[in-house]
C-alpha cells in the first residue's frame, strides 16, 4: 500500500467528507460491529474511531460514552500509520501516555489493540480498536477477527455512501422531470402573459409565434400575421430595407443581437421596440428558429430625451453654481463634484471623483468624518462645516447641508451642497481679535471712554469711565449720555445737547478736542475734564466716496489733579524764582568784587570766598536748570522727539560723560545692552542715564563698580538697570527718593552736593515715554534702579 496516501491528511479529510460520516446519525449496523468486536476480543471497551483535523471522533462505541476525544489521547493516530494490527501490551511503559496508562473518561487502560480502517482507495480513515485494563495480547483468532471486522466497517461506510448517492440521484431525476413539465407549461403561459414582446421567426423570416404583448403593440392578432413577414404589415415603408438587412444579419449567425426598430400600429401610430434576438439550432448547428424578445420603449425614449434635456440644464446649473455641489456614497467615496467645488481646493474634477472625502479633509478633522457618515445614514441629513486642505497648504472651510437620496433600484447616495466661507471665517476671526483687543484696551486704559449712537445713547463704556462718573456700566449703557453727565455747565446754567461739541463732531465729521468743561457724577458733583470726540464713519459709504457718521467715540480725562498740580507748580516756580535768583545775583556780585582785587591784600580769604561763591552759584544754577526741566516736562512743552535708539550707544555716551567728570576715578563703570533698541527721545534718555549714573557715583565706595544692563521683557517693552555697590537705600525711602527735593539724608546735600531733583526728573522722563521707574536696595549689594521703555511705536485709539 502506498504510504503517502495513508499519511496524507488532506486525502483523509476529503474521504471523510465524501462518506458524510462525521455528522451523520448513529448507525445501528456499526454499533453491532463494535459490540461484536468487544465480545470477540473479550474487552470492556471497543470503538470505531475516525481521525479528523482537530479531534478523534468515536463514531460507534461500546463501553464508552464520549463522542470524541482530543488528538493524541488514543493510539489511533499511530495505528493509521500502518496497515496491520497495532498492539500495546502495557501502556504504562509507553512514554506517550501517563504512568497509569491510556486515560479515557476518567479510567486508565493498559492494553490497546487496533486495526486501521482503509478505504478501497487506500486512505486510512481511523481505526477499529479495543481497550482493556490488564496487560495482555490478542490471540491469533482475535487478531484475525479484529481485521475482518475492520473491513466490515469500511464495507458498511461504502454501502451507506452508495445508498445516499443513489437516493440523491433518484431525487434529482425526479426534480428534473418535474421541472421540465412545469417549464413547458410555464413557457407556454408566459408567452401569453409576459409583458415583453416575444416573436418567433423561421429562417426565412416568417412569423411562427406571436404572443399577446405583440398583438397589443401591433393591433393585429396572431392568426392574421402567422406565416407572414413582419415587413408586410408591421414595418413602416421607409424602414423596410433596414429591417430586411437586420434579419439577414441575424440569419447569418450574428447572434445574440440587440437592435431597435419601429412598428406601425394598425391604427397608424408608430411604436419604438427594442429587441434582443437569439437562435434555436438543431443537432447539426443549423438555425431552426430565431426568437426575439422586445420591449415597447416609445414612452421611455421620449422620457430619455426629456431627461437628457433636463440633465443638460441641471449640469449647466451645477457647473455654473458658485458653491460646491457633489455626491458621495455612504462610505464617503465621491461620485461626482462640480468644477467650482474642485477648484475650491485647487483640484480638478478627475482628481476627486472616486476618492474618499477623507483624503481632502485636514488632518486634525479626519476623525469627524465617521461621525458625519453615521449621522447622515441614521437621520438622512446633516449640516455643518467641512475643513478641506487646499493644494497650496491653506485650509478652506465649507459650510454644507447634505441630504441622503434613496432611489428605487439604485444604491443610496448623499447629495451635498456647500459654500466656501473661508474668507468669512478669517474676517470673523480678525474681527474677534480686534474686538478682544479693543475690549482689553478699553478695560486697561486709565482714561474714560464711551461710545454714542446717532441718538446720543451709550453703546460702549469702559470701566474707568463708569468709575469716574460713579455709575456701574449697566446703569449707563443705552441711556442718553448728555442728559446723564453733560446737562449743566460749571456755572449752573443749562447745557442744551445741540450746543455740545460732541454733537457738533457728528455734523462736522471731524475730531473735536475740549478742555474747559465739566462732567457730572451720579452723586451730583462735577469734575473738570479734557475730552476728545471723534465721529465713527461708515466704511462702506467711504468706499463709495460718501461720508456718513454712525456714531461718536469720546475719550475723557479727569483733570482735577492736573489742575491742582498746575497751581502747585505755579506757586513753586514763583517761590523758586524769588528765593533763589536773588541769592544768585548777590553771589555773582561778590565774585565781581573779588575779581576787581578788592581783597587783594588778603589772598587766602579771597580765594576761599571765590571757591564758596563759585560752588554755590553752580549749585544754584543746577537747581534752576533742574526745576526748569521739570516744569517743561510736566507741562508738556518739552515734546519728545522719538526715534529707534540703540541703548548700548546711549550707555556708552553717558559713561564717557560721567568718567570725564567723575570725582572718584577708582569707581568702574561697565555696561551690557545685548542689542536692545527702544522707541524714545535719545537726548532725554541720555539725561536720565547721566542723572542715575551721577547718583550712583556719589554713593559708591572707592573701588566700587557701577553696572548698566538692558534686556527685552517682550516684543513691546525693554528694561534697563543701573546697579551700584554703595550704601543702599532704606526700604521706607525707596519710593520717596523720586519726589522733588527729597534725599535719603539731609546731610547728603551738604556733603555730596546735588539738588534733590535728579530722580524726580528721571521719573518724569520715563513716565513721559510710557514706562515705569523704581528702585531696589540691599545693604550688601547696594542699590539698583530699574526703568522700562517701549521697543516700538504704540497704537493709539484716537
Amino acid at each position: 500500500m502506498n504510504a503517502l496516501h495513508v499519511k496524507d491528511e488532506v486525502l483523509r479529510i476529503e474521504a471523510l467528507n465524501q462518506y458524510e460520516v462525521l455528522n451523520s446519525a448513529p448507525d445501528p449496523i456499526l454499533d453491532d460491529i463494535t459490540r461484536l468486536t468487544a465480545q470477540v476480543c473479550n474487552a470492556p471497551v471497543a470503538a470505531v474511531s475516525l481521525i479528523g483535523n482537530d479531534r478523534i471522533w468515536l463514531k460507534s462505541r461500546f463501553g464508552a460514552k464520549a463522542p470524541d476525544v482530543a488528538l493524541g489521547s488514543l493510539p489511533c493516530e499511530t495505528t493509521i500509520l500502518g496497515d496491520t494490527l497495532y498492539e500495546i501490551r502495557d501502556a504504562r511503559a509507553d512514554p506517550n501516555y501517563t504512568p497509569d496508562g491510556i486515560l479515557l473518561e476518567g479510567r486508565h487502560y493498559r492494553f490497546y489493540a487496533g486495526v486501521p480502517l482503509i478505504t478501497p482507495g487506500g486512505v486510512n480513515l481511523g481505526a477499529l480498536f479495543v481497550l482493556d485494563f490488564p496487560v495482555r495480547t490478542l490471540t491469533p483468532e482475535q487478531s484475525s477477527a479484529l481485521a475482518i471486522l475492520a473491513r466490515q466497517v469500511i464495507t458498511r461506510l461504502e454501502l451507506s455512501s452508495r445508498i445516499r448517492q443513489i437516493d440523491r440521484a433518484a431525487r434529482y431525476r425526479q426534480r428534473v422531470e418535474s421541472a421540465l413539465t412545469v417549464e413547458r407549461n410555464f413557457v407556454s403561459a408566459v408567452l401569453d402573459t409576459v409583458g415583453a414582446l416575444v416573436a418567433v421567426f423561421d429562417p426565412a423570416g416568417r412569423i411562427v409565434r406571436f404572443n399577446r404583448a405583440c398583438e397589443t403593440a401591433s393591433g393585429y392578432d396572431f392568426t392574421t400575421l402567422v406565416g407572414r413577414y413582419p415587413w408586410d404589415k408591421l414595418i413602416p415603408r421607409q424602414e423596410i430595407p433596414e429591417a430586411i438587412e437586420d434579419f439577414e444579419r441575424l440569419r447569418s449567425g450574428d447572434l445574440p443581437a440587440a437592435y431597435e426598430n419601429q412598428w406601425l400600429h394598425r391604427d397608424g401610430s408608430l411604436r419604438r421596440i427594442a429587441w434582443t434576438a437569439t437562435a434555436l439550432r438543431d443537432a447539426q448547428g443549423q438555425i431552426t428558429f430565431i426568437i426575439a424578445t422586445g420591449i415597447d420603449v416609445t414612452t421611455q425614449r421620449a422620457a430619455e430625451a426629456t431627461l437628457r434635456e433636463s440633465e443638460s440644464r441641471y449640469r449647466l446649473l451645477i457647473e455654473g453654481s458658485l458653491g460646491m455641489v457633489c455626491t458621495h456614497d455612504l462610505r464617503g467615496m465621491l461620485l461626482s463634484v462640480n468644477s467650482h467645488g474642485a477648484q475650491t481646493i485647487g483640484r480638478t474634477v478627475a482628481e476627486m471623483i472616486g476618492h474618499s472625502l477623507e483624503e481632502f479633509i485636514v488632518l486634525d478633522r479626519k476623525p469627524l468624518l465617521k461621525d458625519y457618515l453615521e449621522l447622515i445614514a441614521q437621520s438622512g441629513e446633516a449640516q455643518g462645516f467641512l475643513h478641506l486642505a487646499h493644494t497650496d497648504g491653506e485650509t478652506r472651510v465649507v459650510a454644507y447641508r447634505n441630504k441622503l437620496i434613496l432611489s428605487p433600484g439604485r444604491a443610496p447616495y448623499v447629495l451635498g451642497f456647500g459654500v466656501d466661507i473661508s474668507e468669512q471665517i478669517r474676517a470673523e476671526g480678525r474681527l474677534r481679535t480686534l474686538t478682544n483687543q479693543s475690549d482689553s484696551i478699553l478695560e486697561s486704559v486709565g482714561d474714560g471712554i464711551y461710545g454714542l449712537d446717532l441718538e446720543g445713547r451709550v453703546t460702549i463704556v469702559n470701566p474707568a469711565a463708569a468709575q469716574m462718573l460713579g455709575y456701574r456700566q449697566s446703569e449707563i449703557l443705552g441711556r442718553r449720555m448728555h442728559e446723564l453727565i453733560h446737562h449743566t455747565r460749571v456755572d449752573g446754567t443749562s447745557y442744551p445737547s445741540e450746543e455740545s461739541p460732541i454733537r457738533k463732531s457728528l455734523s462736522l465729521f471731524d475730531t473735536v478736542r475740549v478742555s474747559d468743561e465739566v462732567f457730572w457724577r451720579k452723586d451730583g458733583t462735577c469734575f473738570p475734564v479734557d475730552y476728545v470726540a471723534r465721529p465713527q464713519l461708515d466704511s462702506q459709504m467711504l468706499d463709495r466716496g460718501k461720508v456718513k457718521a454712525i456714531g461718536v467715540v469720546v475719550a475723557f480725562t479727569d483733570t482735577t489733579e492736573r489742575h491742582a498740580l498746575n497751581r502747585m507748580k505755579d506757586e513753586f516756580i514763583s517761590t523758586v524764582s524769588h528765593e533763589l535768583r536773588t541769592p544768585l545775583t548777590s553771589i555773582r556780585g561778590a565774585l565781581g568784587l573779588l575779581h576787581a582785587d578788592v581783597l587783594s591784600e588778603r589772598p587766602e580769604k579771597a580765594q576761599q570766598m571765590l571757591d564758596i561763591a563759585i560752588n554755590n552759584s553752580d549749585r544754584l544754577i543746577r537747581l534752576v536748570n533742574d526745576i526748569l526741566d521739570l516744569e517743561r516736562i510736566g507741562s508738556g512743552k518739552d515734546e519728545l522727539q522719538r526715534v529707534m535708539c540703540d541703548i548700548e550707544e546711549l550707555m556708552r555716551r553717558a559713561a564717557s560723560i560721567q568718567q570725564a567728570e567723575i570725582p572718584k576715578p577708582e569707581v568702574d563703570i561697565s555696561f551690557d545692552a545685548s542689542g536692545v533698541s527702544v522707541w524714545a527721545d535719545p537726548d532725554r534718555i541720555l539725561q536720565a542715564f547721566n542723572n542715575l549714573i551721577s547718583n550712583a557715583i556719589k554713593f559708591s565706595y572707592p573701588g566700587g563698580a557701577i553696572h548698566l544692563t538692558a534686556r527685552n521683557l517682550d516684543e513691546n517693552e525693554a528694561i534697563i538697570e543701573i546697579s551700584d555697590q554703595g550704601r543702599g537705600v532704606p526700604a521706607d525711602k525707596l519710593e520717596t527718593i523720586f519726589e522733588r527735593f527729597h534725599q535719603v539724608d539731609a546731610s547728603d546735600s551738604r556733603a555730596l552736593g546735588g539738588t534733590g531733583l535728579g530722580l524726580a526728573i528721571c521719573r518724569s522722563i520715563v513716565t513721559q515715554h510710557g514706562g515705569g521707574i523704581w528702585a531696589t536696595s540691599n545693604a550688601v549689594r547696594g542699590t539698583t534702579f530699574h526703568f522700562t521703555l517701549p521697543t516700538q511705536p504704540a497704537n493709539n485709539l484716537l
